[in-house]
């Protein structure tokens, strides 16, 4: 018998007693999502159309996208969905036995021969976008499983009760005769159906339905930019008209305020003339404004000023725009920001983090100004840009995002833009924002298989202005970039004059030279020092200590709050003047921004090697530095045999003075060819929605230590990456974070987490 719902109302949400919305109930929810995709649509308009290359006219994309909407909870009027917001059923004990969504999916398909009616729609586009909005279908923890959902165990039901002649699921049938112009007399296939319209569904009778709809989408061929753009737009609306009226705010007001927020040339000059002060632009900082081409590569040195040219060529490309900085790391985005973005104009950082490193620059504005400014918080990655597998907070994700819509800067790590192509949450939030945005990512030449195969998509199928930034390009990769343009890039060269100048000289040697050091810093140098491994970086600091030197440890291992604290430590003492020595591992490869006297390194990868000698002489003294470079013998991780042989080769190369020029002609010469990966869900996964890693996987997994799992605020600034090995049987934190035994972690805020042997 079907379960009478107590209050005679079919709800969207939970809501608690005296405080009801129209929000909370089944029509009003669909109406404000309806709302949300229909005022971002109109207000981007045909903008849209152009981002994307779309095929589809703007009146297709509109209606398509409102049908998505429409359909997107039809599921929730099954009793158990109606017994988890009304509190009766604890999910975690009693799951409900199938996703609403997948039901919203079987009984649009019931009703598809009036929904095929409506005016200008793809029907099977808005259907497969209105499964997919909550990201969990056809795969489950990044792995493909085919399934049109999944049964779930322990519901202690046999079958669904449906709400199919409740007075609200029948006025949402009429909701769209009026909003989307669906036909007011019903197919009589379908009137014979509601007739007699089933009171329930056994787990059979879904598994048929279910079977029937997959074969469906199995033979369906469809427009993949079009699909991608639609479902997109759905998970944003979806965001939108869920949270902002119980904010209080008008869903078209909020929104067409928001995105109204774009450059302008006077922003971008701004920016500029701050971080020009008196000095002049370089020739190649002009070219980038003059450039002609939709992709532009630029191939410059590190320190050469090519973030201010991508300013520059701003002033061309992203006027009317939003202007994405894409970084490979939490570290680099954040110093792009307060370098360039911080009080100059109105911008937001993002990443997972963000916040820790905004409160920072918050207290430091408040004693030099007296004034506050805003904080943030994405994504988890470790100091090799490896993926960490994150347990960020879902309410969190939606509100960072929503600030992505109204800024005209947007500071963020690449996974915030690319991530988008792999269904990863934050980006698919973000999209009104993505879809009004110019691009520049920066340190393409560390990008991983996957990040760069990512990247080809993302230029293949986003049509937007992009500059990419690198230090080096590989033929190949100026052959693939090309080949996804579909066209010529203009690449334009770092400044010459610059880059011949002769900055290091090699010095391969068997073991650590304590006494070069050590006379270094007596000079009053400034000395760094980069390990491939965490635990050589703290025996190093630790020698270091043991022989009374000014030194400063940093690496990745450090709960986030105090590594913020320990990146300062190292930039800020290589201003001052006295000797310091920076023992660092592969955080020091990209987000640091220093100049050293004497490097001294651990034999790595030729990449990595080039992107530590950046650090070195980067203020040029009008001669060349020693670089000193010894063997690894931990082959395999993080680098393998070959990566090692290759470093030494690198080394090997040089017998004199070297330069920044000579070094990427080195690299862009050598055999060595990636295989990018070019598979992603959102344009290859058809019907299927679910997120996939976008980075290649790395060896961490970012946890909380048992000391701080009790903590209660701001808890992402306490999570620390820590090996996964070990790490399967332990606890996890009510956040999703594992939390690492006392017994098997320690910790100090001056040498980090350490292994309890």
């Amino acid at each position: 018998m079907q379960p009478k719902l107590s209050d005679h109302i079919l709800l969207a949400k939970s809501y608690e007693k005296g405080k009801w919305k129209g929000a909370y109930g089944f029509i009003g929810h669909t109406s404000d999502v309806v709302n949300a995709v229909t005022s971002i649509v109109d207000f981007l308009g045909e903008s849209l159309i152009i981002q994307f290359g779309l095929k589809r006219d703007l009146a297709t994309l509109r209606s398509t996208v409102r049908l998505a909407a429409y359909l997107h909870d039809w599921g929730k009027a099954n009793h158990h969905f109606q017994e988890v917001v009304r509190h009766e059923r604890n999910p975690l004990v009693s799951p409900q036995l199938f996703r609403h969504e997948v039901i919203s999916l079987l009984l649009a398909w019931e009703y598809q021969d009036w929904l095929r009616e409506c005016p200008n729609t793809d029907f099977m586009t808005a259907l497969a976008a209105a499964g997919g909005h909550h990201l969990k279908l056809g795969g489950k923890a990044g792995k493909r499983t085919d399934e049109l959902g999944e049964e779930r165990l322990g519901s202690g039901d046999d079958r669904l009760y449906l709400y199919l002649n409740h007075k609200h699921f029948r006025g949402l049938l009429k909701y769209g005769v009026k909003q989307l112009d669906l036909p007011k007399r019903l197919p009589d296939s379908l009137k014979a159906y509601l007739k007699n319209a089933p009171t329930h569904w056994t787990i059979a009778e879904i598994k048929q339905r279910r079977n029937n709809l997959l074969d469906a989408f199995m033979d369906w061929q469809p427009d993949t930019v079009f699909l991608a753009v639609i479902k997109a737009l759905l998970v944003a609306g979806d965001a939108a008209g869920s949270g902002l009226p119980n904010a209080g705010k008008s869903i078209q007001k909020w929104i067409e305020q928001e995105l109204s927020e774009t450059l302008s040339l006077s922003d971008l000059e701004q920016v500029i003339e701050h971080r020009l002060a008196n000095h002049q632009l370089l020739e190649f900082q002009k070219s980038l404004g003059q450039t002609s081409s939709r992709v532009t590569l630029v191939r410059a040195g590190c320190g050469t000023g090519k973030t201010l040219g991508a300013y520059v060529w701003g002033k061309k490309y992203a006027v009317g725009r939003k202007l994405w900085f894409c970084y490979p790391t939490t570290g680099t985005s954040t110093e792009g920001f307060i370098d360039y973005v911080h009080g100059q104009v109105e911008g937001v950082l993002l990443h997972s983090r963000a916040d820790v490193d905004l409160d920072r620059i918050k207290l430091e504005s408040i004693a030099s100004t007296g004034e506050e400014t805003d904080s943030g918080g994405e994504l988890c990655i470790d100091e090799r840009g490896k993926l960490i597998q994150s347990f960020e907070n879902e309410t969190d994700k939606k509100l960072d995002s929503f600030k992505a819509w109204g800024k005209k800067v947007i500071v963020c790590t690449i996974d915030t833009v690319l991530g988008l192509l792999q269904c990863n949450r934050r980006p698919m939030y973000c999209f009104p924002a993505i879809a009004q945005g110019a691009f520049v990512f920066d340190e393409v030449h560390c990008y991983d298989d996957a990040l760069f195969g990512a990247l080809l998509r993302f230029l293949n199928t986003v049509k937007a202005p992009v500059l990419l930034m690198s230090a080096s390009f590989l033929p190949w990769q100026i052959e693939e970039i090309e080949k996804a343009v579909g066209e010529p890039v203009n690449i334009i060269q770092g400044p010459k004059e610059i880059e011949i100048q002769p900055r290091y000289h090699f010095h391969p040697i068997d073991a650590p030279d304590w006494e070069r050091v050590e006379t270094e810093l007596s000079n009053n140098g400034k000395v760094l020092w980069v390990c491939n491994q965490v635990n050589t970086s703290i025996d190093i600091y630790r020698e270091a200590k043991r022989r009374n030197l000014n030194a400063v440890l940093y690496h990745s291992r450090y709960i986030y709050r105090d590594r913020v604290e320990h990146h300062r430590a190292v930039v800020d003492g290589f201003k001052q003047d006295k000797p310091i020595l920076a023992i660092a591992t592969q955080v020091a490869e990209m987000s640091l921004d220093l100049s050293a006297t004497l490097l001294v390194s651990q034999i790595a990868d030729p990449a990595g090697l080039i992107q530590r000698l950046g650090r070195l002489n980067r203020k040029y003294c009008g001669h060349a530095l020693d670089a000193i470079f010894y063997p690894d013998e931990k082959q395999g991780f993080p680098y393998s045999k070959e990566d090692l042989d290759n470093g030494k080769t690198l080394i090997d190369s040089f017998d004199r003075d070297v330069n920044q020029s000579e070094l990427a002609t080195w690299l862009e010469n050598s055999s060595a060819r990636g295989n990018p990966k070019l598979e992603t869900i959102l344009l290859d996964g058809k019907w299927r929605t679910y997120p996939d890693s976008l980075r290649e996987a790395g060896f961490n997994i970012t946890a909380l230590l048992e000391k701080d799992a009790k903590q209660s605020r701001n808890l992402p600034s306490y999570t620390v990456p820590l090996p996964s090995k070990n790490s399967k049987d332990w606890q996890r934190h009510k956040k999703g974070y594992p939390i690492a035994p006392k017994n098997q972690w320690g910790y100090s805020s001056e040498e980090g987490a350490y292994e309890i042997k």
